[in-house]
C-alpha cells in the first residue's frame, strides 16, 4: 500500500476489503518496510543489513534488521486494532524462498542464490520464521483464518537461469526444478498458501505440485500456453487470484468491464461458468505502493466490485 502511516493503511484495507483483507505493507516508510526487507526481519537466526547494492547477509542483527522487526509488529498492532472480532479469510504475505534468495548478497557480494547450502539455510529460517509470525498473527486474531501469500515474483528466472551475477555480466545458472519444488513444499508445510508472481510465464504446474492452495497472477500476462495449467489448477481445486486491476493510477472501467477476460477465458476452457465466483479472487495486478492513496482505495473497491459483478452475473 502508499503512504506511511500503518492504522490508515490498516483502515482502509479493513474498510475495503472486508470479506478477505490483508496486513498491509508500506515500503514508502524505507528499507526494512519493502517486502525483502519485511521477510528479512522474519528471518529465524539469519540477519541482514543494507549495502548500496541491496540486502547483504550480517553475521548478527543489525538496525536494518531491528527496525524491519518494528514496523512489521507496528503494522501488526493497527491490523489488530481494525480487524478485532474478524472471522473470515485474512492473508498475510511473505518473500518466498527462491525470490528472496535472488535478493539477499552473500557477505563477499554474490547472489545468495550462488551458493545452495545458504539457500537450504535461508529456506529454513524462513519456514520457522513464518511459523512464529503466523502463530503472532492468530494470537492476536484468533477468529481469523489465515492465509499465507507467497511473493515469488524471480521463480521463474531462477528456473531459467536468468538472475544476473554481481558484476552483471553473467547469470547464476539455472536451479533444478525439482530443487525448487521441493523447497517450496518445505517452506509451505501445512498452511494454505496462495504464491503471487507478477511476471510472465509463471510455472503454475510446478507451483501445484509444491503445494499451492492458490495461484495469483498479472491476468494481462497470460498467454495461450497457460490456459490448459490453469483449467486443470481449477478442477483441481486450486483458487485462482487474477490480478485484474491496474495497480498504478489510471482510469478504471466499470467492475464488469474489469473481469470480461476473465469470463471468456472461463469459455475457453470450458469451464462451468457457475464455478467462477468459488475458484476465482479478484485483486489488482501487482501490488498498490505505486499508486496514490485515493487511487488505492479506489482499486480496492473496484475488486470488490468486479467480484460482485462475476458472482451475480458469471456468464
Amino acid at each position: 500500500m502508499p503512504g506511511t502511516d500503518a492504522r490508515e493503511a490498516a483502515k482502509t484495507v479493513v474498510g475495503s476489503v472486508e470479506n478477505f483483507p490483508y496486513l498491509p505493507e508500506l515500503p514508502a516508510r524505507g528499507p526494512g518496510a519493502d517486502m525483502i526487507g519485511r521477510s528479512i526481519g522474519l528471518l529465524v537466526e539469519m540477519y541482514a543489513h543494507v549495502e548500496p547494492s541491496g540486502w547483504r547477509i550480517s553475521d548478527r542483527p543489525g538496525r536494518d534488521t531491528r527496525r524491519a522487526r518494528s514496523w512489521l509488529g507496528e503494522d501488526l498492532d493497527a491490523l489488530e486494532e481494525f480487524a478485532q472480532g474478524y472471522a473470515g479469510p485474512l492473508k498475510v504475505q511473505a518473500v518466498g524462498p527462491w525470490t528472496l534468495a535472488a535478493a539477499l548478497e552473500l557477505r563477499h557480494g554474490e547472489s545468495l542464490l550462488s551458493d545452495p547450502g545458504a539457500c537450504r539455510d535461508l529456506a529454513a529460517s524462513l519456514a520457522e520464521g513464518l511459523r512464529t509470525h503466523l502463530a503472532d498473527v492468530r494470537r492476536r486474531l484468533p477468529e481469523a483464518q489465515v492465509v499465507v501469500q507467497l511473493d515469488e515474483p524471480s521463480v521463474t528466472a531462477v528456473l531459467l537461469g536468468r538472475i544476473k551475477s554481481a558484476s552483471g555480466y553473467r547469470t547464476h545458472r539455472a536451479v533444478d526444478r525439482q530443487l525448487v519444488e521441493s523447497t517450496l513444499r518445505e517452506v509451505i508445510a501445512d498452511e494454505p498458501v496462495v504464491i503471487h508472481s507478477c511476471a510472465p510465464e509463471v510455472p503454475f504446474a510446478l507451483l501445484r505440485r509444491a503445494g499451492a492452495a492458490g495461484l495469483s497472477f498479472d491476468f494481462e500476462l497470460l498467454t495461450e500456453r497457460d490456459e490448459e495449467p490453469l483449467g486443470e489448477a481449477v478442477e483441481g481445486g486450486t483458487k485462482l487470484f487474477a490480478g485484474v486491476v491496474p495497480p498504478t493510477d489510471t482510469p478504471l472501467s466499470d467492475p464488469g468491464g474489469s473481469v470480461m477476460g476473465v469470463r471468456t477465458l472461463w469459455r475457453r476452457l470450458g469451464l462451468n461458468p457457475g464455478t467462477l465466483a468459488e475458484s476465482l479472487v479478484i485483486t489488482p495486478a501487482c501490488g498498490l505502493a505505486g499508486a496514490s492513496p485515493a487511487y488505492a482505495r479506489a482499486a480496492l473497491a473496484q475488486c470488490v466490485r468486479a467480484a460482485r459483478s462475476l458472482a451475480d452475473n458469471p456468464e
